[in-house]
């Protein structure tokens, strides 16, 4: 009888009991962000059986994941269920630190909204999603509203023509996959973004969503690079012609600013 070489059938059961270990931690943590995205600003506290109802998860998994995260300070219970705990605080600090622009940049979106009265957004790529990272909302009752920290696909809207710019083919399958029409939609992403490198800028007219446009402008980095997008986004009512030029004409001044006063942002290499 032969004997088993020596790490062939342990290095098996050693991977095969590491893997099984990974994946259970990955949804553990899937069921912890699942909790606590729950709560908002117009739901600070939820109860037991609301999480339960709402995630599908066992009780008595719910009420052993409540007890981790109260024990690490994420969540609190009050008398009411459960709401954030004071743990939060420091990743809310932190989150703050590294996400906000400086005061400067936010001045100029400020003004460019009340000047335009529509919403001003500036987005960053991450990987095949754009991110919002910093906004100011429209003083009018009907807007469009993307909140900092939102990702929203990069298959369309005009920012997504400015930030894709530079992009590898590679990327560009990947990003035309995940649209409804699926890789379909290449030919008709590659158009947008040369269309919007020889303008300069980029419109969009219920690309995503239907009823709602924008127009987009490349902002350069302090490296040099052009991997932020500024838009002015409302309702498509709102975005006749005459108004399109003159959003591109006040965006591309504030790019330019926001460009010699040295803009950078988080996730420049």
């Amino acid at each position: 009888m032969s004997l088993p070489q020596r790490g062939s059938r342990m290095s098996v059961t050693a991977e095969e009991k590491l893997s099984k270990a990974d994946v259970g931690g990955v949804r553990s943590v899937q069921r912890a962000v699942e909790i606590l995205a729950l709560l908002s600003e117009d739901r600070t506290t939820v109860t037991v059986s609301e999480i339960v109802a709402e995630t599908g998860l066992a009780k008595t998994t719910v009420v052993r994941m409540l007890h981790t995260l109260e024990q690490n300070g994420l969540l609190w219970s009050t008398g009411h269920g459960v709401t954030a705990g004071p743990g939060l605080w420091r990743w809310a600090y932190l989150a703050k630190r590294g996400w906000e622009l400086p005061s400067q940049f936010r001045a100029m979106m400020r003004d460019l909204s009340l000047e335009t009265k529509e919403t001003v957004n500036l987005y960053v790529t991450r990987d095949v999603q754009r991110v919002c990272i910093a906004q100011q909302q429209s003083s009018q009752t009907l807007r469009h509203v993307v909140h900092v920290g939102d990702e929203l696909p990069l298959w369309a809207g005009a920012s997504s023509k400015v930030l894709l710019q530079d992009a590898t083919e590679s990327l560009l399958e990947r990003v035309a996959s995940l649209s409804p029409e699926g890789p379909e939609r290449l030919d008709r992403l590659r158009d947008g973004i040369a269309r919007a490198r020889e303008a300069g800028y980029a419109v969009s007219h219920g690309e995503r969503e239907v009823g709602v446009s924008a127009v987009a402008v490349p902002v350069v980095s302090r490296s040099g690079h052009v991997d932020s997008a500024l838009a002015i986004s409302g309702p498509t009512a709102r975005f006749r012609d005459d108004r399109v030029d003159s959003f591109v004409a006040q965006l591309k001044s504030v790019s330019a600013q926001m460009t010699t006063r040295g803009f950078t942002h988080p996730f420049e290499a």
